[in-house]
């Protein structure tokens, strides 16, 4: 079991104190250590640069730092924080720094902000650029607007589930998902999708009749492509019930897009985990894929954004 950290961005707002709460959490289930880490507003940035570059002594030597007290509350309401907790205030932009440092954690878990009037649904500009960079898993933890109001204690005992492409999902993806689900002592949920033919109304002068899957059926209660995505689920986790026994698996196969069916499962799940690119998109790609992008903007619960990719691929 890896040692690094799980680090919780914050900001000193109400959405980052969600995240620190799972992100406490989520250090205690993996006994390691808690990097807190704010990015300091450009105000202190340009104070430390100031006092760096005139060498004036007579300034005193850092500007109070209100998110470092307001850290001590929220962990505990002492004077130091509790063991195992490092607080840091980094420099850069946002996505930059968190970018950095992300190279030392486990994970990096950080809270979802909407902006005017869509605030169900739109993530902040730093969350999606965050999730779109990170070397680490970054795990977005909704805002109350979206969320589904149970507190951490009551996530954990649901499900994990994993958005999973057959033939394409790399493993790292698959060992996040049955790794916390065993430190939750709970269920994969297993949900990839199989493709459905158009409507025959939409197929204009092709000489092959378009059957849909229903029309297909020929024993038990599903059709041909569910039972064969199933098929194929059970090979591609039969390494990973191999390694991980003592994780219950369930599997599902759902027609057309798997996004919609990872959203509606997010409202009850621990977690929900996703690979963030294509695995044929280049690795320094700045955009997330499609069921990634869609399950972030719309889900209930925390979602775990894999990366895909090493920037040295």
């Amino acid at each position: 079991m890896s040692h690094a950290p799980v680090i919780a961005a914050v900001d000193g707002s109400e959405h980052s104190l969600k995240a620190l709460e799972w992100a406490s959490a989520e250090a205690a289930r993996h006994r390691t250590g808690l990097l807190v880490a704010h990015v300091l507003p450009d105000h202190a940035q340009l104070y430390a640069g100031r006092r760096a570059s005139l060498h004036d002594r007579t300034e005193p030597e850092e500007i109070a730092d209100p998110v470092h007290a307001w850290i001590r509350t929220a962990l505990g309401g002492g004077r130091e924080l509790p063991e195992g907790v490092v607080y840091e205030a980094l420099e850069g932009s946002v996505p930059e720094a968190l970018r950095v440092v992300g190279a030392r954690g486990r994970m990096l878990v950080m809270g979802s902000r909407g902006r005017g009037g869509f605030k169900a649904l739109l993530l902040g500009s730093n969350s999606r650029a965050v999730t779109a960079t990170a070397p680490c898993p970054v795990v977005v933890v909704p805002h109350a607007d979206r969320g589904a109001g149970a507190d951490a204690a009551e996530e954990s005992a649901g499900r994990v589930v994993l958005g999973l492409h057959v033939s394409e999902t790399p493993d790292d993806v698959v060992v996040h998902a049955f790794t916390e689900a065993a430190v939750r002592g709970t269920t994969v949920q297993v949900v990839s999708a199989y493709a459905v033919p158009p409507a025959p109304a939409l197929m204009v002068d092709t000489p092959f009749a378009v059957i849909p899957p229903e029309g297909l059926a020929d024993e038990g209660d599903g059709v041909p492509a569910e039972r064969e995505m199933l098929r194929a689920q059970t090979r591609r986790l039969a390494p990973f019930r191999g390694r991980y026994p003592d994780v219950p698996v369930e599997q599902a196969a759902v027609p057309g897009d798997a996004a919609g069916r990872l959203v509606t499962a997010s409202a009850s799940a621990a977690l929900v985990v996703v690979g963030r690119h294509h695995p044929r998109r280049t690795a320094m790609s700045f955009q997330i894929g499609s069921v990634a992008h869609a399950v972030l903007h719309h889900a209930h619960g925390p979602v775990a954004i894999v990366p895909t990719l090493r920037d040295d691929d």
